[in-house]
């Protein structure tokens, strides 16, 4: 099988949807565990640092996490900073066998913190075949730090920041990524779009990144959106538009969450967040028919802190061979 840690929604489950796989994936919050099982994702609702491995042992094939960071997050006070030593120190110590999380949880200031080096304990137990990871950039370091021991294992890895744009996600939203495999050679995986596409010595041409417009059906053409939170439309910066002009900003000023700023011709500028779970499981890739379940604030929370499926599918194939397949492949299949 291949077992999902910190599930969420279903990102990475829609992920490898497009793959023609499916997971177990183990998720605490009731909300996020409704969505995934209506979406038809099989979701054991649990706590991942509770859980133990022994069901699994010796019977998954890949394993997926993407666990929540306290430790490395810029949001409120960010108290969680200095956790991020003993989050190291507990990867180091599962990585030899030794479970100190009760010991070095006492010392931290964020009860979530530790929950970054969950996914030691299960790689130490399972040995998976293959291995992904994803989370905010700022994690890099960890993911690094998991690779060293990987690699000990004999496991071929990569780890690096990607940008969910190239991989035909409407939005730049950059990640920091973990593959690993013990069967084949990893690298990061190739890109499908570009901000700028030009073509090679062979002919061949990137397809332009996705619009924001054209995710939520505007009918124009603009550049991504910001990355989308879990409230919506991240606000501040300003979007260019490469083509649409005026027809696109009357499309933007009619839905409400964008407005033209004086002095800046054809460019546009996030104002408020307006956006619906619905348009922000959209500009995440998810389909416009995905049944996000919970309260209008729980939808959105899902929406925007789940991993962007079409990004999820390109890390996954990298890490096992499978090709993405195209929506009309899908919905042949």
């Amino acid at each position: 099988m291949i077992t999902e840690l910190f599930r969420g929604p279903g990102g990475w489950a829609e992920g490898l949807r497009q793959l023609g796989l499916s997971d177990v994936g183990l998720e605490i919050d009731t909300a996020a565990c409704d969505t995934a099982r209506a979406a038809g994702h099989t979701t054991i609702q649990t706590d991942v640092a509770a859980y133990p491995t022994a069901p699994f042992t010796g019977r998954t094939r890949g394993l997926i996490a993407s666990p929540p960071c306290q430790a490395w997050s810029r949001a409120g006070k960010r108290g969680g900073l200095a956790d991020q030593p003993l989050v190291h120190q507990a990867v180091h110590d599962l990585a030899h066998g030794r479970d100190t999380r009760a010991e070095l949880l006492a010392q931290c200031k964020d009860e979530r913190s530790l929950l970054a080096a969950e996914p030691m304990r299960w790689l130490y137990d399972l040995r998976p075949e293959w291995v992904c990871m994803e989370e905010v950039p700022d994690v890099l370091p960890l993911w690094k730090q998991y690779a060293l021991y990987l690699q000990r294992w004999g496991y071929s890895t990569w780890a690096g920041i990607l940008n969910a744009a190239d991989y035909g996600v409407p939005q730049t939203r950059q990640r920091a990524i973990l593959i690993a495999s013990r069967t084949r050679g990893v690298t990061a995986p190739d890109p499908t779009h570009a901000k700028s596409p030009a073509e090679d010595l062979f002919g061949d041409c990137l397809k332009p990144w996705v619009s924001m417009a054209e995710a939520l059906g505007w009918g124009a053409t603009d550049r991504p959106a910001p990355t989308v939170t879990a409230g919506g439309a991240k606000s501040g910066g300003v979007e260019p538009f490469a083509r649409g002009g005026r027809d696109a900003l009357r499309a933007a000023q009619v839905r409400g969450c964008w407005t033209w700023k004086p002095g800046r011709p054809r460019t546009l500028t996030p104002s408020s967040i307006a956006i619906d779970a619905v348009e922000a499981g959209l500009l995440q890739s998810f389909p416009a028919d995905y049944p996000w379940h919970g309260a209008k604030g729980k939808a959105q929370e899902q929406a925007g802190n789940a991993v962007p499926p079409l990004l999820a599918a390109h890390v996954v194939s990298a890490a096992t061979g499978i090709p993405v397949q195209a929506p009309a492949d899908l919905a042949a299949a």
